[in-house]
């Protein structure tokens, strides 16, 4: 991490974390964060369905959940950006505070509840966007909406034009109920919908879907069959997690989704199980508590194609994504592997 970037975060951590990430976002609009020259080596390159991405360091859904620092985000050497949620209609989200942040356990909480600008908001900066660069959109729905699973395909329609890929975030802890809609019936009816949605659109575009931590053999079985059969592009592993086993910090039991360092083990397990499922299939992305080279790396030998990061960037910086693909280039050579693909699942088992 460079000087500036230290003594920003300094600053940022004697804030409120909910301030911080505002300041942060508005610092990455003005383009105050490190430039940084993307990592481009040959062994990075990955695929993730139609997408072929420069390296497999993405950012995760919630950073930028506005799509107000596009420019900014892709100047700072990701593979791939991912903003949102969106909702239909602007909500405000849940009551603050919302957003805890646990130095002493490389973590956060945080209970947000999709607060948002709304989709139509987010499509007119969407069309705006950078012409370089991957970005997708996590697709959420309104917390009084009278059927949230039509709430992801109108997100999809307003928004698809000006996208490279689109999110079904059925897997947040902060909405009441969302997470039944991970269910097989219910689940199944609402990709039908996004898939019809994105087959409409002048430039069809891949389509994800993001799994929660907390899920059992069964459901995680339903969920492959799912995804294989409705032919999803990729599935994102995990979401947040509801678990608080041996946290240290003071703000351990607030409510809200756990992530950072201590859903690394739980995520990637999960991980390893869905590759287990669909093999080849669907391409897995792994997210949860990527905070070095090394986290990537086992995030892929377990069974992703690339990974995302969020929490990771509070303790690391902006400048985490290119220092962890460089990182992950290192790695990869060290151990004799000519690309991402060679390395994908190649410890799958030990995960299991």
């Amino acid at each position: 991490m460079k000087l500036r970037e230290k003594i920003a975060q300094i600053a940022l951590h004697r804030m409120d974390p909910e301030t911080a990430h505002g300041l942060a976002i508005k610092g990455l609009q003005l383009g105050l964060a490190p430039k940084i020259t993307p990592p481009t080596s040959f062994r990075l390159r990955t695929r993730i369905g139609a997408l072929e991405l420069p390296n497999p360091v993405g950012l995760a859904a919630g950073f930028d959940k506005n799509a107000q620092a596009l420019g900014g985000l892709l100047a700072a050497g990701f593979g791939f950006i991912e903003v949102g949620a969106a909702t239909p209609f602007p909500q405000p989200g849940n009551p603050k505070p919302r957003l805890f942040r646990l130095a002493e356990d490389c973590a956060a909480i945080n209970r947000f509840g999709f607060n948002n600008d709304g989709m139509e908001r987010i499509a007119a900066r969407l069309e705006k966007r950078p012409k370089n660069g991957f970005i997708g959109l996590n697709l959420g729905a309104n917390k009084t909406s009278p059927d949230r699973a039509a709430d992801f395909a109108k997100v999809l329609s307003c928004c698809g034009a000006h996208i490279d890929f689109a999110t079904v975030n059925v897997s947040s802890p902060n909405t009441e109920k969302l997470r039944d809609l991970q269910g097989k019936a219910a689940l199944s009816a609402l990709l039908e919908g996004v898939v019809e949605a994105r087959d409409a659109l002048a430039r069809p575009i891949p389509i994800f879907l993001k799994i929660a931590p907390d899920l059992n053999a069964s459901e995680l079985n339903d969920i492959a069959e799912v995804a294989i059969a409705l032919k999803i592009d990729a599935v994102i592993a995990t979401n947040t997690t509801l678990c608080r086993d041996e946290l240290r910090s003071p703000h351990r039991d607030e409510a809200g989704g756990l992530s950072g360092a201590p859903l690394f083990e739980k995520s990637t397990r999960v991980l390893a199980q869905l590759s287990q499922l669909m093999g080849p299939k669907v391409p897995l992305i792994g997210v949860g508590g990527v905070r070095s080279g090394a986290d990537a790396y086992a995030k892929i030998r377990a069974g992703a194609s690339a990974v995302q990061l969020y929490t990771g960037l509070v303790f690391g910086g902006v400048s985490l994504a290119a220092q962890i693909a460089q990182d992950l280039d290192l790695l990869l050579a060290k151990d004799g592997f000519g690309s991402i693909a060679q390395a994908i699942g190649s410890d799958r088992d030990a995960w299991l």
